[in-house]
């Protein structure tokens, strides 16, 4: 007589917010996989939702609770995590009928909450654990989350209230988690945290043995060294521009790390910086800057950048895009000042009225995109090295070093049916505009 297994409750996801939530949310979906859960791709399939929010802006938390709003219209049993868990209050005041309400990277609570809700029995054929961690972005590239939270107290950032102080992750840890990527076919690592130049301060910067032999530091220049020698590419993601982040660039030069920096530079002049509470060495930065260029001269340097602050003068604002004509970074995103419940900045004098945040964001926006378009049209005629993410017909889409997945340009190639996701190919460069590349596999 067959034995009829029994069918097991299935979790859908909405994930939100930046790429440290998606770790959390893919670190979240592995657990609930291996406790046997299916995954549901809609609400109409799912016995249970879950939504990862993102508290970050006030223009997110309204995101995130629209999400959750959609997730009880649609199916009805949901639950909440993320960053925005720090305000069960105001989520259970809006939406009575949540389930449970977890904060940040509390991968246990959330799980448990699932339990609760919808319990799964116990079944010798059915409770496997997966092979590999489960994915919620292509199999060729993966994001590396090498510590959480924050030490910096930026006046218009609440990522310490929600995410706490820095916790870096052991470095032999993180290693043997890049290591099984690799193996399962992860071709570019992406490595992210709050402050990835931060790594290992809290744990004293101490040595970890390997499993092979040798030992590695909790130091983010030895640990960059070790995943440049696993073979795939390595993107270094929000990094505070302290004085130790120079070691990094000659890895970069050797070809063990992409020459790639994402620095949350949020601006450049003085009085504006210190209102942020941030270093206001603008003019160290450029020469910096510079020398970074003479080690690694195809390095791609993006940051964001903050407009409308409170304080802000026109002269402030000039003075911020003449350093960008200086400083001339490949790839630069722009935010208007909003206030955010609990931020320090909130409560600081001469408010920049919102019509003008928006005349100086979009001259900002103009500036970088027309930098950007001058210095991809330099890279015309170059053979580049591109990683293919998707292929349609006779053409494929990829991207150069330079850019790094949903937030900077990308590379449109023709006669490229014959590729795959994942392959890394030389790349002829025929036309540029002001974001993208366009080209030929060489």
């Amino acid at each position: 007589m067959a034995t009829i297994l029994p069918e097991r409750p299935k979790v859908g996801m909405v994930s939100l917010g930046c790429p440290k939530n998606l770790v959390d949310s893919e670190r979240i979906l592995t657990k609930l996989r291996a406790d046997g859960y299916a995954m549901s791709p809609d609400y109409a399939g799912a016995d249970i939702v879950l939504v990862n929010t993102c508290g970050f802006l006030d223009s997110a938390k309204e995101e995130s609770l629209d999400a959750i709003g959609e997730a009880i219209a649609e199916n009805g049993r949901v639950i909440v995590t993320g960053c925005m868990g720090k305000e069960a209050e105001t989520i259970r005041a809006r939406f009575p009928s949540v389930l449970a309400v977890t904060g940040a990277h509390q991968y246990e609570q959330v799980v448990g909450a699932v339990h609760e809700a919808a319990p799964i029995a116990p079944s010798a054929y059915l409770d496997l654990v997966p092979e590999r961690d489960l994915k919620l972005t292509p199999r060729h590239y993966s994001y590396l989350k090498i510590s959480e939270g924050c030490n910096h107290r930026c006046s218009f950032c609440i990522i310490p209230a929600l995410r706490g102080d820095l916790v870096s992750r052991r470095p032999d840890a993180i290693l043997r988690e890049a290591e099984k990527l690799v193996a399962a076919g992860t071709r570019e690592l992406l490595v992210i945290s709050q402050d990835t130049s931060a790594y290992g301060l809290d744990l004293r910067h101490a040595s970890y043995p390997l499993k092979g032999g040798g030992e590695i530091r909790s130091d983010m220049t030895d640990l960059a060294r070790h995943l440049g020698q696993l073979g795939a590419w390595v993107r270094l993601h929000y990094v505070y521009p302290y004085p130790h982040v120079d070691r990094v660039i000659p890895l970069m030069a050797e070809g063990l790390v992409l020459p790639y920096l994402d620095i949350p530079f949020q601006h450049a002049a003085p009085s504006v910086l210190k209102a942020m509470k941030r270093p206001a060495n603008e003019a160290k930065v450029l020469e910096r800057i510079a020398r970074w260029r003479d080690i690694a001269p195809d390095i791609a340097i993006r940051s964001t950048f903050v407009v409308g602050f409170p304080g802000e003068t026109e002269a402030d604002f000039d003075y911020l895009l003449q350093w960008l004509e200086e400083a001339r970074l490949d790839r630069v995103g722009a935010f208007r000042f909003e206030p955010v419940e609990g931020a320090a900045a909130n409560d600081l004098p001469n408010h920049v009225p919102e019509e003008i945040k928006e005349e100086r964001y979009a001259r900002l926006m103009e500036l970088t995109a027309r930098i950007s378009a001058e210095k991809l049209d330099a890279k015309v005629g170059r053979i580049l090295p591109v990683i293919i993410d998707e292929v349609g017909g006779d053409g494929a889409t990829g991207r150069s070093q330079a850019d790094a997945p949903e937030i900077d340009g990308q590379v449109h190639l023709r006669d490229a049916g014959h590729l795959a996701p994942g392959d890394i190919v030389q790349v002829e460069i025929e036309d540029a505009d002001e974001h993208d590349l366009f080209g030929v596999p060489a």
